[in-house]
């Protein structure tokens, strides 16, 4: 029995077909179809139903999945844990992210942590969307706010404030708001797929302003890149937006009347896999960046 073929088993459970698996393997289908016929092979048991409707789990594919799981995971820690002595931390990590964090936290600091970790690699996916971490095969996903309780382990490793901004050319041309109640003169951006984010709250009143937006964008790498180019105004987080205006690419706008409204970014990790040397290293450098801006 090959530990490979036990991979490709517990990755064809969670995409659901063969052809998916061999597109993520960059490998012809007929190559994933022999991994499960030599796995049924040596284990003298059917694991999969395939019928037209797709597959489906044997009652012995059952409980060799939960068992396969496990016997990886242990292979991945032993691994992990004798690379750490043989040649430090090493592997493949794959991280769901925001656009806007990946771009401006994740990938600003990648030389450091690949300097500390040269055996390291990364494969990054950019998403403001929540991700199925098991089916999509994220190691960590980096996410704002609150994080449900369901069996993930959460680390929190940092705090992220939001402020307004605006492009120098924007405030050329449309003047700077001199009080909130002149945004309603201005072009004002919103996230289209966080309704909740569009809540700006005033300090001047309990009343919060509820932007409903002049554009719309469901991508914060996109609010960012219009904002640049002097869109209009929107909210941005102050990691993002710091190193913009000491380059003169922004500037705030209508500072100490919003709350800057500080949330919490966790690095959230599968339970199994949280204790890896390779998990450990990456969420501890982020921490510190976020903890160091």
């Amino acid at each position: 029995m090959e530990l490979d073929d036990l991979r490709i088993f517990v990755r064809v459970t969670e995409l659901g077909t063969l052809s998916a698996v061999a597109r993520e393997r960059h490998a012809p289908v007929s190559q994933i179809t022999r991994a499960m016929a030599r796995l049924e092979s040596a284990l003298q048991v059917r694991l999969l139903h395939r019928s037209t409707h797709g597959l489906s789990l044997t009652d012995e594919g059952d409980i060799c999945l939960a068992q396969a799981r496990g016997m990886l995971d242990s292979a991945d820690t032993l691994d992990s844990e004798l690379g750490r002595h043989r040649q430090g931390v090493h592997g493949w990590v794959r991280v769901g992210v925001s656009a806007l964090m990946a771009q401006c936290v994740v990938i600003p600091h990648l030389p450091a942590l690949y300097a500390q970790h040269p055996g390291l690699h990364l494969d990054i996916r950019a998403d403001d969307r929540m991700v199925d971490m098991a089916r999509d095969g994220i190691d960590i996903a980096i996410r704002s706010g609150q994080v449900g309780n369901d069996g993930l382990v959460a680390r929190k490793i940092g705090l992220a404030s939001r402020s307004l901004y605006a492009a120098p050319s924007y405030l050329a041309q449309h003047g700077s708001p001199q009080q909130p109640d002149d945004l309603v003169n201005h072009h004002l951006i919103g996230l289209s797929h966080v309704p909740a984010m569009n809540r700006w709250q005033r300090l001047d009143t309990p009343q919060s302003l509820h932007v409903q937006g002049d554009s719309r964008v469901d991508h914060t790498g996109l609010l960012l890149s219009m904002v640049q180019h002097g869109v209009g105004i929107s909210r941005l987080l102050d990691v993002a937006a710091r190193p913009l205006v000491a380059s003169g690419q922004l500037a705030p706008v209508l500072q100490g009347c919003f709350e800057q409204d500080a949330i919490a970014i966790y690095a959230v990790m599968l339970p199994e896999r949280h204790r890896l040397p390779k998990i450990r290293a990456c969420v501890d450098h982020w921490a510190a960046v976020l903890q160091g801006s």
